[in-house]
């Protein structure tokens, strides 16, 4: 039988939540593996399950957890706000690690062809503002977090690995939520045949002020990030995506679509003027980053696109601006429509590029371990030896 997270709650020690006034009277609430729900979450006698402390809390509670691995049979819904100066936080004790692991959930996986009721979705199933989850690993879930009208929401430092859905999904009336420092990979959808898991997604709704920073999207069956019917402007920077769409887990009828980056698409396509800045799209089995149908204006500012299967940029439906952007050895180079601005990107500059108009092609850095702040760490991956003020930099 699996046991749910403790939970500490209480305004994020020393400063760490986002609009908690000092003067407020902090809350906390501890739990741990080896805790009872009929204890008070303190420290020394914690409580035994996330539910149980999600329950307790009020707003400016921090629910802290003590390391190890937390094992679910039903989810944990979270459907109380917080407010802008006493959100709710969910952390990791002093930064021991915490994994919330969903294995035993329904739907781990879904029948094909089948559905995920809605309360059901998630380890995590969020319908709520501010709230802060922060330095947690959440792995094989029917998904990591699903958040539905959701708003002032911060996501910080998480890993989402391994899910059977996406790794982190905001839909439905969602604004102002930060995703940071995001490690999503190995999300996958047995149900769909690898059609929908992403490891980011922020689609099918609408909402203004919703952030990207410091994602690292890899390895998952559908794309990295997609932005599949949300109509209202997402701004993604500082952010990575790549080996996605390839099936390595042997899924029948296999159509992951394989993007790094989808800036919107739909049936019918709705227009969103989404914007993507200073990010890299690579080795990812199909486009780096496409408007998928996105008739909008979308802005695509200093990226770096490199051995993608199709082509590095893809926006054929838009009336997109492009700046300042590299496209490197992709399958099927660039293809723009006539409603697109490209200005200053490597093909304008000259017509055949290779990797020694590069510092380097190793990812390893950026791929590799992050910095102790959970920022990428940096590296001349991708940097064109020339032009300084042309691609990617991080």
């Amino acid at each position: 039988m699996k046991r749910q997270f403790a939970v500490v709650l209480a305004i994020a020690v020393g400063g760490a939540v986002v609009g908690a006034p000092p003067a407020l009277a902090a809350t906390t609430l501890v739990v741990a593996t080896n805790g009872n729900d009929s204890n008070p979450g303190t420290v020394a006698a914690p409580l035994a399950t996330l539910a149980q402390a999600v329950n307790l809390a009020t707003p400016g509670t921090t629910i802290t957890m003590r390391g190890g691995t937390y094992r679910f049979t039903t989810n944990v819904r979270i459907m109380k706000d917080g407010t802008s100066s006493a959100p709710y936080t969910i952390t990791s004790y002093n930064g021991e690690k915490v994994v919330l692991d969903g294995e035993n959930l329904p739907h781990t996986p879904a029948p094909v062809g089948g559905s995920i009721p809605n309360l059901e979705r998630g380890v995590l199933h969020m319908e709520a503002d501010y709230w802060r989850v922060r330095d947690v690993e959440i792995a094989n879930g029917p998904y990591a977090i699903f958040c539905r009208d959701c708003n002032n929401n911060v996501f910080e430092r998480l890993i989402t690995r391994d899910n059977y859905e996406s790794g982190l999904q905001i839909q439905g009336a969602s604004s102002n939520n930060q995703v940071i420092n995001l490690d999503a990979y190995g999300n996958r959808d047995p149900r769909k045949n690898g059609e929908s898991a992403d490891g980011l997604a922020i689609k099918e709704g609408s909402g203004t002020g919703n952030v990207v920073r410091g994602a690292r999207l890899w390895n998952n069956s559908d794309d990295g990030f997609d932005a599949w019917l949300f109509t209202s402007p997402i701004l993604i920077e500082n952010s990575a995506a790549w080996g996605n769409g390839v099936n390595r887990w042997n899924l029948p009828s296999y159509v992951g679509d394989g993007n790094g980056f989808k800036m919107g698409g739909g049936d019918p396509d709705p227009p969103a003027n989404h914007t993507i800045r200073n990010s890299f799209a690579f080795q990812n089995a199909v486009g780096g980053i496409i408007d998928n149908g996105n008739p909008g204006t979308i802005t695509v500012d200093r990226c770096s696109a490199w051995r993608n299967g199709d082509s590095g940029y893809k926006f054929g439906s838009s009336t997109s601006r492009l700046t300042g952007n590299l496209a490197l050895t992709n399958g099927a180079g660039v293809s723009l429509g006539s409603g697109v601005t490209a200005s200053g990107n490597s093909w304008n500059i000259k017509s055949s590029w290779t990797a020694s108009d590069v510092a380097s092609t190793d990812p390893s850095i950026l791929t590799g371990a992050r910095n102790g702040d959970g920022s990428i760490r940096s590296s001349s991956f991708l940097r064109p030896l020339n032009y300084p003020n042309l691609g990617a930099r991080i």
